[in-house]
């Protein structure tokens, strides 16, 4: 089995291995970071992740199209459902998480990182 052309793009590779690299160091490294890295690339890498795992089951099993590309439409409902679950929903229902509206931003540029670098026909 082959593994679909939208993982073999560096702009999703990028973001997964600095994820992964990034919990790695967190669990296990702990080699120091600047604030603004530990506090906001998880959210910043986040979406184009998610999302082009979801374009990949849109073009696989639901579309059946090689060359669909996730409407903006999509996108922006994609980013308000993730902003508003993490930063509005998680933090009312328990106390261990914590709203930062600068976490939505970062949503929001992962968001646009993916459509102009990976929403593309394959």
């Amino acid at each position: 089995m082959q593994l679909p052309r939208e993982f073999g793009r560096p702009a999703f590779w990028l973001p997964l291995l600095t994820y992964v690299l990034y919990q790695f160091n967190a669990r296990v490294g702990h080699w120091p970071l600047p604030p603004l890295l530990t506090a906001y690339l998880s959210d910043l890498l986040a979406m184009p992740v998610i999302l082009t795992l979801a374009l990949v089951v849109q073009r696989r099993w639901v579309q059946r199209n090689a060359a669909f590309v996730l409407p903006d439409s999509w996108l922006l409902g994609a980013w308000l459902y993730v902003a508003l679950w993490f930063e509005v929903a998680l933090p009312l229902l328990s106390a261990q998480h914590v709203a930062d509206p600068l976490d939505a931003v970062a949503y929001g540029l992962g968001t646009l990182f993916f459509r102009w670098q990976l929403n593309r026909p394959s």
